[in-house]
């Protein structure tokens, strides 16, 4: 059974009020490091479900300022996403 992971993206602002970046080569980009906020809205039984969810949501506060940046991913359920261990390195670590 597949269900459908509902997220947004809040971008981070510039310091500089240098554009904010939210898409390259038609793909949604965020990094967490640099201060951009994801949200999980929901988790639904088909990708329509999540389409309209997204549809009320941009009416929203917050959602309504960046009202491209929901991204739905498809999952099988009872299926492992990360398999492998991960290294957590450190900013500054040589």
């Amino acid at each position: 059974m597949d269900v459908f992971m509902l997220w947004h993206i809040r971008h981070a602002r510039s310091l500089d009020g240098s554009p904010t970046l939210h898409r390259q080569d038609g793909e949604l980009i965020w990094d967490e490091e640099d201060g951009d906020d994801l949200k999980i809205l929901g988790v639904y039984s088909s990708e329509q479900r999540a389409e309209e969810r997204i549809q009320g949501a941009r009416l929203l506060p917050g959602f309504r300022d960046e009202p491209d940046c929901f991204m739905v991913n498809r999952h099988r359920l009872d299926e492992d996403q990360w398999a492998d261990g991960f290294v957590s390195t450190h900013h500054g670590a040589d």
